[in-house]
């Protein structure tokens, strides 16, 4: 089992398309699709960095819950790590 909780967010991100792409439990075809996720998640970087992008503003439920700010810093910093 991967430990997320070492990973950076575009990581965790890609990994997770990766999974939905291959694994038969989303929209792959592949039962066991571990060892194809950790050997192709480095593709989807680009998608995961748009899904960082566009949750870097947070919608009115996330901003009323917290920091809306602090927030957008957070995202910011995680895309540029990865850029």
């Amino acid at each position: 089992m991967v430990e997320f909780a070492h990973m950076s967010l575009v990581e965790r991100i890609a990994r997770v398309l990766a999974g939905e792409a291959l694994s038969s439990n989303a929209n792959g075809i592949d039962p066991s699709a571990g060892d194809e996720v950790d050997r192709t998640w480095r593709e989807h970087i680009p998608e995961a960095l748009a899904v960082l992008h566009v949750i870097r503003e947070p919608d009115q439920a996330a901003a009323a819950a917290g920091d809306a700010e602090a927030w957008q810093r957070m995202v910011e910093a995680s895309i540029a790590s990865a850029e």
